[in-house]
């Protein structure tokens, strides 16, 4: 069958491990019907995954913190927002109230 989207050439990767480390990984490999080098691949594009995952967080916080000190000026865009959405939060919470306590009558019960 041929392929309709070229993958990229891989290259190969040598490197030293400790005997009883192979032995340890040839025995996972086995268990779970996977070539050596399979596992391996999985591995490595866990780590790469894990570090761009990280570096996502990282810079999510620093931006955070930076529109969370922008929030406490209360002349700023940010601290606007904020006080939006929380009267539509207020807004949204009454109107959740009502439609609770309705249900709750519709079905003979009593609010608590």
């Amino acid at each position: 069958m041929a392929r309709t989207t070229q993958e990229p050439k891989q290259e190969i990767v040598t490197f030293r491990i400790a005997p009883g480390l192979k032995a340890a990984l040839a025995k996972i490999a086995a268990q779970e019907r996977k070539p050596i080098g399979e596992l391996l691949r999985e591995m490595i594009r866990e780590r790469v995954d894990l570090k761009r995952r990280r570096e996502f967080e990282a810079e999510a916080r620093r931006q955070s913190l930076l529109l969370a000190k922008a929030a406490r000026d209360p002349n700023s865009d940010e601290a606007a927002i904020l006080r939006e959405l929380d009267a539509n939060f207020d807004e949204f919470a009454r109107e959740l109230a009502v439609r609770e306590a309705e249900a709750d009558k519709a079905r003979g019960r009593k609010w608590k």
